[in-house]
């Protein structure tokens, strides 16, 4: 069965190939337009922005990025815009050229010229450039930057809330560590990608890519992790199992849907401003989708006979099936689910990053561990608290830690929290020995 579904997730990839990528539209009436996307498809990272007056867009000005051994050049289009393909990420200086300004503008009071831009851990940089007298910079102030970047945080801790936790209640009813999750989160994003590019509307790829997630979770347990269970194959050997699983998985993705990043249909959305704060739709939408998915997950868990089946299993399976809960039944429920929570969650965070590509769930997997271990280990609850800090942490860190330090510090958050609390935040104390 694990073979006719690898079979099914590579049909669908073959059927949607990286050529199909969802990329805003670039006017083939401009020649600057013409050498700029040429330039953004030389090299997977792109730096890019906007040029735009008083009067509306500027058109026909030199940009330049310099950085990391590369230099780079692109001209704005009739709307503006430009974009620069540069070979790494990194720290890059952007620079107008001037000279190249239509008579009578200049940038505008606060503009920087020359600029760092810096990305952030996603393939695309962005930077706006203001000019005109009647255009000022203004300074937003640190507490309107830290409420944005907590909104930020809770949006981003309540996604890889998702992930863990189906981590959790994997790990509390059968007790493994499955480093194969974060394929499982992949596979959710690929899937969407995939189902968008034969020509289904976004909301149904959404659903069908769940349901994939679900789908690789039921066959998963019954190909592998319940016959492992039934020879009686100890917890460390199938963690080993689970690693050598998910290198396979990972790279039959890379195989079939190639190493660039994608975006997947509607990537690109609108500010919204919520007083003083902002954020993206896409963000607010994640935001509120997994908070409500979250609260009926904790819904069945509490009231329904089937989560009260699963958490007997998680507290001692020997005395669950002797009161005749039939435990293998609820580990498989529980590998659905926790398939559908990471495929759903992938989904959200290729739109948060935004983007998708083939190793994007190994690139988030040590923070869906951090909240899990941090809210204690097989307490779905506590995965959900962990991750929330763990999300608010990332966000607000990046206030002093540069960009590519911020995951770093999450991890260092939790390395903290269990020297004083091995447990976890919600994790009840066992003796050893």
């Amino acid at each position: 069965m694990l073979l006719l579904v690898l079979g099914f997730l590579a049909t669908v990839l073959l059927s949607a190939p990286s050529a199909q990528a969802f990329q805003p539209p670039i006017p083939a009436t401009s020649p600057a337009a013409v050498s700029t996307s040429i330039q953004s498809q030389e090299f997977e990272n792109r730096i890019s922005g906007v040029l735009r007056g008083v009067d509306g867009p500027i058109a026909d000005v030199t940009v330049t990025a310099t950085g990391n051994g590369f230099e780079g050049e692109a001209t704005s289009g009739a709307n503006g815009s430009w974009t620069i393909g540069v070979p790494e990420q990194g720290t890059y200086e952007v620079a107008i050229d001037e000279d190249t300004l239509p008579e009578g503008i200049a940038l505008a009071e606060g503009q920087e010229n020359p600029r760092d831009v810096t990305f952030a851990g996603t393939s695309t940089a962005s930077t706006l450039f203001l000019f005109g007298e009647g255009i000022v910079t203004t300074t937003t102030s640190i507490w309107t930057t830290l409420a944005e970047r907590a909104l930020a945080g809770f949006s981003f801790g309540l996604l890889l809330a998702l992930s863990a936790v189906g981590l959790s209640l994997i790990f509390g009813t059968t007790g493994l560590t499955n480093f194969a999750h974060g394929e499982m989160v992949t596979l959710g994003a690929v899937l969407t990608f995939g189902f968008a590019a034969i020509g289904l509307p976004a909301p149904v790829a959404i659903i069908l890519a769940v349901l994939g997630g679900g789908l690789l979770g039921y066959v998963q347990d019954a190909g592998l992790w319940k016959p492992l269970r039934k020879r009686g194959t100890g917890l460390v050997p199938m963690m080993i199992v689970s690693i050598g699983l998910a290198l396979a998985l990972r790279y039959i993705i890379q195989f079939n849907f190639g190493g660039a990043t994608q975006q997947l249909p509607g990537s690109q959305s609108a500010i919204i401003d919520i007083g003083s704060v902002s954020i993206s739709r896409n963000n607010l939408t994640s935001l509120i989708v997994s908070l409500v998915v979250i609260l009926l997950v904790a819904f069945l868990l509490l009231r329904t006979r089937v989560g009260k089946a699963t958490r007997a299993v998680a507290d001692n399976p020997a005395l669950a099936a002797a009161s005749g809960i039939d435990v293998d039944r609820v580990i498989r429920i529980v590998w659905v689910i926790g398939g559908m929570l990471a495929a759903l969650g992938g989904i959200l965070w290729a739109y948060y990053r935004p983007g998708v590509s083939y190793n994007m769930g190994q690139q988030i997997l040590l923070l869906i561990f951090a909240g899990v271990v941090l809210g204690g280990l097989g307490t779905v609850f506590g995965a959900l608290i962990g991750s929330i800090i763990v999300g608010l942490f990332v966000e607000i860190s990046t206030l002093w830690l540069e960009a590519d330090l911020k995951y770093v510090g999450a991890l260092l958050i939790m390395i903290l929290v269990l020297l004083f609390r091995p447990q976890g935040i919600l994790g009840r104390r066992e003796r050893i020995g």
